[in-house]
């Protein structure tokens, strides 16, 4: 007899949207107030910003390892976004179905529908911003706050909305 909360274990939860969209902060919500989830933590190669730390917003890594897990058929999704790679680990998904636990993919629209191709019963929620001039502003707040992410950059993640950040 199954337990109750792996009766639905291995829901793959996606939720999409363009850099600046509140994608993060919605989903810091769901992740305080759902039980029997967990967060796929991805993995890039850019270098990390601010405040963040290894194994919680990203895992870091170098373009030889991600070339070679690339290789190895170990991530969901990836791409190659303004010269760095993204990718979701198979194991995130094989994990959680292992502890009886869902998961929630915080991710591009691109690997979005990467995600959908490989796991086509995935949930898959996609956030609008609330308009472009609030996107805007919210990214160059963003890169204020951080102060590593150029305004060049900034105009290329505004023509190419759904792009990670």
């Amino acid at each position: 007899m199954q337990k109750e909360n792996e009766s639905l274990a291995g829901i793959l939860f996606i939720i999409s949207a363009p850099s600046g969209s509140g994608k993060s902060t919605l989903v810091n919500q769901i992740r305080s107030l759902v039980d029997n989830l967990e967060f796929s933590v991805s993995y890039t190669t850019r270098a990390p910003r601010g405040s963040e730390t290894e194994g919680r917003e990203y895992h870091f890594t170098t373009r030889e390892e991600f070339e070679r897990m690339v290789q190895n058929d170990e991530f969901l999704e990836h791409a190659e976004v303004f010269g760095n790679y993204y990718g979701t680990a198979r194991k995130s998904l094989a994990d959680a179905k292992a502890h009886g636990k869902d998961l929630l993919l915080d991710i591009d629209v691109q690997g979005a529908a990467q995600v959908r191709q490989k796991v086509p019963d995935a949930v898959s929620i996609f956030v609008m911003p609330p308009a472009p001039e609030i996107l805007a502003t919210r990214l160059f707040n963003r890169s204020r706050a951080e102060g590593n992410v150029t305004e060049e950059v900034i105009q290329r993640r505004l023509a190419r909305p759904g792009r990670r950040l």
